[in-house]
């Protein structure tokens, strides 16, 4: 028997000394995979055995005394993205490792408590993290953006809200929903941006044009609202927060559902709903100022390190009730209701929507790809789609009275791509090219006259951007855009408006019938743009930076400019566009001085922009049609300037008390006519008291004051005259309302339901004074007192 088993043993005996043979060598090189330096100073990690090792100088490292097996390693460096590798070790074994050292180009969750990637280097930029986007969920983009310092907002109502960047809106703003340029006609007073807000995971403000890489006529600023990364690891989450609110006596729910997958699929679906009635102002009824709104989207892809790819669907509709008092028979009613103080109808509440109104539809379709090349680079391509369509519904007499008064319907096609040459760390290159084609359809089935026609819009540009490094403390940037656009329109002009303005003698030879008390004429209209930065962005140690941006921009005229002739019925004025309208151009300077302390900080932004060609709206005379007299509003261009400052800072008292301050003020003139510009924003001023125990459930309570000054710096009044008094009197159309102050108080709790479940509860209200107050850049203001007191209930489920 022993001799049997000690025969087994020899047997046996080099199979066990094989399967125990521990002395292989596994060797390695961790580099970057753009310029593939060597990475210092990596970590790596064998998860099998615990064992860990850094790099050397050269991105060398070795392990040794591993047994023939398959390891993984987790392999780590600062700035970059943790990856986990498998590798089969059998002797001695190489290994090249290659690590993302550029997070800002691989998309990487960009919220990380209150820290955000910035856009631009030198640029003047604000951001909203995803929590204060969540607490504005039942407002709007305008309402939110409007805590960010130099941020305002041109309104018609409170649910028309036009955001506004160093007291310019309009298409001097241009909005990026999730990469795609918001086409919504938002050349219009009273045309919000058609966005859900629940929709984003955060929210840049670039203040200039100084992001050419997104626009180059973006004079005013560009808003980038991007979407919450979704996680690269099997999880299912989502949430939904819930929204009611006293004034108006409704509310909203939003809700969205994210599946990712380790292998880099993900599907997102995400949805809102919005129902108000009437809104209040301090002592009376806002007749006809309810909201009804819907939004959902789907997103699904692929991510991955070298490539992938994502297409996304939006669907938007909104129904705003415009206030009932604010439409107006003729000027005298105009007169009436600016003198009176109040609105001259005034109903019990209801949830009815009536006219005047808006119904807006927008679709949305993009589809995006993008391939990392090692050593070089990112190439992105992008399809994207847009239909918007616009009834607006005036107040008309019998079956009229549900036919729109204007009709638009806007089809947009965007093509673009772009590569990002990052492959040394000192200096980065970016360079893209776009395409777009545009249709603007005006239904003539209104049974008024039109007052946009059709057009089509083509736009052709490329920019050129780099950066430079010099040292540690000193970055360069620069870049080049140009931008051709063509508009071909089709319109009618009465013959007798077309002699007046004088196109008889201009624009003969672009009449194509002559039907006697109208013409039909096709004007076709090239803008070559050409738009240039140049930056610095200085930071001489980590809790001081000084930013210096000059930004050239060029913005061709819109086709309201152009084109407008005749009633807005919505906006109860006749506007007048103007032919003869070249391009803007401005030149804007901006500094920006930031210093954190170990309990507070202050950041400084003075800007100056000077724009040639200025393009503006105002009220101007009279006239008379068959639906009575009204205002006439018309374009025209003018040099202007604009002198302004962006003031904040915070304080960290105690590890409960906190305080934020903020200022801004923008003066606009006219410099031909040596007057003030209309509808510039008032100087304001906020300051916020915020406690906060995380002991207690997270517990967080703000009060927060807000002043805002009068706005002494307006243009002059006009004379009318007035059929009733048959003789000429002033209109005070310009004169401001008088300063305001109004408070603020919000308080939340978070209380986890369970291991995956978490419900956040806040409370907010609004003026809580219920103070009655106009606001100057409200249009509203004229008919009516602005909103009055508002509590609001939220409730936010995280799972």
């Amino acid at each position: 028997m022993k001799q049997s088993l000690f025969a087994i043993l020899v047997a046996i005996l080099p199979f066990i000394g094989y399967s125990q043979d521990c002395d292989n060598v596994l060797a390695g090189q961790v580099i970057d995979y753009h310029s593939k330096t060597p990475l210092e100073n990596a970590t790596i990690l064998v998860i099998n055995n615990q064992l860990e090792v850094k790099t050397d100088l050269k991105g060398k490292f070795k392990i040794e005394n591993l047994c023939t097996a398959s390891y993984q390693l987790q392999v780590s460096h600062p700035s970059c993205t943790t990856i986990v590798q498998e590798v089969q070790v059998d002797g001695v074994t190489w290994v090249d490792i290659k690590l993302e050292h550029h997070l800002e180009e691989l998309d990487e969750v960009k919220v990380v408590g209150d820290i955000i990637k910035d856009k631009t280097n030198s640029a003047q930029e604000e951001t909203l993290a995803l929590g204060a986007i969540e607490s504005y969920s039942s407002g709007s983009l305008g309402d939110a953006l409007r805590d960010l310092g130099g941020v305002s907002s041109l309104n018609t109502g409170s649910n028309i809200v036009k955001p506004a960047i160093h007291g310019l809106n309009g298409s001097r703003v241009l909005i990026l929903n999730d990469g795609v340029r918001m086409q919504d006609m938002e050349w219009g007073d009273e045309h919000a941006p058609n966005i859900d807000i629940n929709a984003a995971g955060s929210v840049s403000v670039i203040k200039g044009a100084s992001a050419l890489q997104y626009g180059g006529d973006a004079i005013g600023g560009t808003i980038v609202m991007d979407l919450a990364r979704v996680p690269l690891k099997d999880t299912l989450y989502g949430k939904t927060i819930i929204n009611g609110m006293t004034n108006g006596r409704g509310g909203s729910v939003a809700s969205s559902l994210t599946r990712a997958f380790g292998n880099g699929w993900f599907v997102k679906v995400q949805g809102n709903y919005k129902r108000l009635g009437d809104q209040e102002a301090p002592d009376y009824i806002l007749s006809n100022t309810g909201v009804k709104e819907v939004a959902a989207s789907l997103q699904l892809g692929k991510q991955q390190f070298t490539w992938g790819w994502d297409a996304r669907y939006s669907y938007f509709n909104t129904e705003i009730a415009i206030l009932r008092a604010s439409h107006i028979g003729n000027v005298d009613d105009l007169i009436r209701s600016i003198n009176s103080g109040e609105p001259e109808i005034v109903r019990p509440f209801t949830y009815d929507l009536q006219n005047p109104r808006q119904e807006v539809t927008h679709h949305l379709g993009k589809l995006k790809v993008y391939k990392r090349f090692e050593g070089l680079g990112k190439w992105n391509m992008q399809y994207d789609f847009q239909n918007n369509r616009r009834f607006e519904f005036d107040v008309r007499r019998g079956e009229q009275n549900d036919r729109a008064s204007i009709d638009l319907e806007l089809t947009t096609h965007t093509l673009n791509t772009d590569f990002k040459w990052d492959a040394k760390e000192q200096l980065q290159l970016h360079i893209g090219l776009l395409g777009r084609y545009q249709d603007n359809f005006a239904n003539p089935a209104t049974g008024v006259r039109r007052l946009i026609p059709d057009y089509e819009k083509l736009d052709f540009g490329g920019f050129l951007i780099g950066e430079y490094r010099v040292n540690d403390e000193l970055l360069l940037d620069g870049g080049l855009r140009y931008d051709f656009t063509q508009i071909d329109a089709q319109k009618f002009y009465q013959t007798s408006r077309w002699e007046e303005r004088g196109y008889d003698v201009v624009f003969q030879d672009l009449i194509v019938e002559d039907r006697g008390t109208q013409l039909l004429v096709n004007p076709v209209f090239d803008y070559h743009n050409v738009s240039v930065t140049l930056g610095a962005n200085y930071a001489p140690t980590l809790d001081t930076e000084i930013k210096f941006n000059y930004a050239l921009a060029q913005r061709a005229p819109n086709p309201s400019e152009l084109f407008s002739d005749g009633l807005h019925h919505s906006a109860a004025r006749i506007e007048l566009g103007d032919l003869l309208i070249d391009s803007e151009t401005s030149h804007k300077l901006m500094l920006s001085y930031q210093k954190d302390f170990n309990a507070w900080g202050v950041a400084l932004e003075p800007y100056a922009n000077w724009v040639q060609n200025f393009i503006l709206l105002e009220p101007t005379s009279v006239e008379f049609t068959i639906r009575g007299a009204f205002p006439v509003w018309e374009y025209r261009q003018t040099d202007a300037r604009l002198l302004g400052v962006d003031f904040s800072a915070y304080s960290n008292w105690t590890s409960q008390w906190k305080t934020d301050h903020q200022f801004s003020v923008v003066k606009g003139a006219d410099r031909n006519r040596n007057t003030a510009l209309i509808n510039i924003p008032a100087a304001d001023l906020r300051n916020k008291l915020t406690y906060s125990r995380p002991d207690w459930k997270d517990f967080e309570a703000s009060l927060e004051s807000q002043y805002v000054f009068r706005q002494n710096e307006v243009p002059d009044n006009i004379v009318v005259f007035s059929p009733e008094q048959q003789q000429e009197v002033l209109l005070e159309i310009n004169t401001p309302p008088e300063a305001y102050h109004l408070l603020t108080f919000r308080s939340k709790m978070e209380f986890a339901i369970s291991k995956k479940t978490k419900l956040t509860t806040s409370v907010a209200v609004n003026n809580l004074l219920n103070t009655n107050y106009r606001e100057y850049l409200n249009r509203q203001r004229f008919f009516a007192d602005d909103l009055g007191r508002n509590f609001l209930l939220q409730l936010k489920f995280n799972y």
